[in-house]
């Protein structure tokens, strides 16, 4: 199952490290080798939540995942992006910006140093809002009790995520925002910028998130009852498969904003970057369809909130870094602690399980302390 889930993964790390070495010998072969294992650190949180979305999906738009939605996350986010913020950024065409991160990779790197304030902020928003969705929604099993039933309870208030959102994003535009780190060590005041590009981020969750969340509901009112032709679900549920998928796709670029951000902490070299985070990319996806064949989220209960708690968190540091250089490393180790975290609440949960019997989930669950 492990083999064949991650073969092509282990196949482009091969591929890609080879391509290193012909490209730039040993050296680009270790730089290949750090930048993947960043974003793997980076995006392992995404994958835990992209298994909760993806477990809903059939198997053939496991496979779109796998196939379109790889190249879409390798050669989109990875390769083309970057190339996209300085075209956008430095009101140039992209074949002068594809030109410059080839032949002049130090006016490339700032000209994407200089962009950061107005991605972070998209993505920050982004992320800032998914976090909020899951906190103030009321769940059955919880993880941090103590916390998250006064959250559920505030949830009852309609757009209350919204209103949070929007407040967080002004105070950033005017504080982060009007001093926000440039290339070189510089600071501009990019209040304006902030501000327009979390409000898209936003208008981008509502409309995606709630385009899937419409068709979602829809498939599952129609499983309720009977349907009156085979044709007609499986319109409704491509419908709803093609939003989540779309849905995905967002989630998983506003996470590699703060990957490809970091990479230039190692190189400034598009080609290394491309390869070192494509093979990241394809083990977060790999993993991701691991987990929700094995069912992982179904033993480990709580993995879900762990992750969920490290987008917030994440949500937070990328708002912070429009004005303060936050080292990779420890963007890392904040979600690789809370998923740790939840992963061994869910190992303890089921230990208490197998003691006392299943019906003693509600009660364990209930009495869960920080």
């Amino acid at each position: 199952m492990l083999l064949k889930t991650f073969r092509w993964s282990f196949a482009v790390t091969a591929l890609g490290l080879a391509l290193g070495v012909w490209y730039g010998g040993w050296t680009a072969f270790g730089v290949i080798a750090i930048l993947a294992v960043l974003e793997i650190s980076l995006s392992f949180d995404n994958a835990v939540v992209n298994a909760g979305i993806l477990k809903k999906m059939s198997a053939f738009w496991q496979k779109i995942f796998l196939t379109v939605g790889v190249l879409i996350a390798v050669f989109g986010m990875r390769l083309a992006f970057p190339v996209v913020i300085v075209a956008v950024t430095a009101k140039k065409n992209p074949f002068e910006a594809v030109n410059l991160a080839l032949t002049d990779k130090d006016r490339y790197e700032q000209l994407v140093t200089d962009a950061h304030p107005a991605i972070a902020a998209f993505g920050g928003m982004f992320l800032l809002m998914i976090f909020l969705d899951f906190v103030f929604e009321d769940r059955d099993i919880k993880w941090l009790g103590w916390l998250e039933r006064p959250l559920a309870k505030l949830g009852k208030v309609d757009m209350l995520s919204v209103c949070i959102a929007l407040i967080v994003l002004l105070i950033t535009s005017f504080t982060f925002a009007t001093h926000a780190h440039q290339h070189g060590g510089t600071h501009a005041d990019k209040a304006q910028t902030v501000l327009v590009s979390g409000i898209a981020g936003l208008i981008t969750y509502m409309i995606v998130g709630g385009l899937s969340g419409f068709f979602e509901d829809r498939l599952e009112a129609e499983e309720e009852r009977e349907r009156e032709s085979d044709r007609s679900a499986v319109v409704l549920a491509g419908q709803a498969a093609f939003f989540m998928f779309l849905y995905l796709e967002v989630l998983d670029a506003s996470f590699s904003f703060d990957g490809v951000i970091g990479a230039f902490a190692i190189t400034n070299d598009i080609v290394l970057m491309a390869l070192g985070l494509g093979i990241g990319a394809m083990y977060v996806r790999s993993l991701t369809v691991y987990l929700v064949r094995q069912g992982t989220l179904d033993d480990y209960v709580y993995l879900e909130h762990g992750a969920h708690y490290a987008i917030g968190a994440l949500a937070v540091i990328l708002m912070v870094t429009i004005q303060y250089q936050i080292n990779e490393v420890i963007t890392g180790l904040v979600g690789v602690v809370l998923i740790g975290w939840s992963f061994w609440s869910s190992v303890r949960r089921n230990r208490a399980l197998a003691e006392a019997g299943e019906g003693a989930a509600e009660a364990v669950d209930t009495a869960r302390v920080p």
